[in-house]
């Protein structure tokens, strides 16, 4: 049986790409800053972000050099979601970080124009089937502000289950908020 550390190592040799029946989710790269730029200056995209949107396209060229980097290192993984038929990333979605207790932390974003469409759901299946299988994660978490009523659906609908508020956990633009922790776990899909 395989440990945790040597699937890190095998999944981590080459970008796994994948594909869903709508979806295909690829590794980003520098001919997609202009996507990029376009998905994070939505501030109906953005309002629940702890980031600044980006200056310029110059901003996501080192979002995309952090991704890369972060992969490189075996700490963390962003696909890009593109739709089968189109090379236009329409959102991002990965793990932000892993913790060395087979533990990481969900993170998302997609273009407005294509909410309420399930495409993000589609996306996250498939990257959490990845999580549990491919990195051998017990555990999946979602840290959400207050308000983010679409995300919070979408963890739901997908069968996180929300564990409590992290009360005043985040501190943003000289306030601070209240998070929502939501968890998924191996075993929840095995009942």
């Amino acid at each position: 049986m395989s440990t945790f550390t040597e699937h890190k190592t095998t999944v981590f040799d080459k970008f796994p790409a994948m594909r869903t029946p709508h979806l295909e989710l690829v590794q980003i790269t520098e001919k997609h800053a202009n996507d990029l730029f376009k998905i994070l200056c939505d501030k109906q995209v953005s309002q629940y972000y702890n980031l600044l949107p980006p200056e310029d396209e110059k901003d996501c060229q080192r979002l995309i050099d952090y991704f890369r980097e972060r992969f490189k290192s075996k700490a963390a993984i962003r696909w890009g979601i593109q739709l089968n038929d189109n090379n236009e990333i329409i959102g991002t979605v990965g793990f932000n970080h892993f913790t060395k207790k087979h533990r990481a932390n969900l993170g998302y974003d997609l273009q407005y124009d294509y909410w309420n469409k399930d495409i993000i759901a589609e996306a996250l299946y498939a990257v959490i089937s990845f999580g549990f299988f491919a990195l051998d994660i017990n555990r999946i978490e979602a840290e959400v502000m207050e308000g983010n009523d679409p995300t919070i659906e979408v963890l739901h609908k997908i069968g996180f289950h929300q564990e409590g508020i992290l009360r005043q956990w985040h501190y943003w633009d000289d306030k601070h908020y209240d998070m929502l922790m939501f968890s998924l776990l191996r075993s929840d899909g095995e009942a």
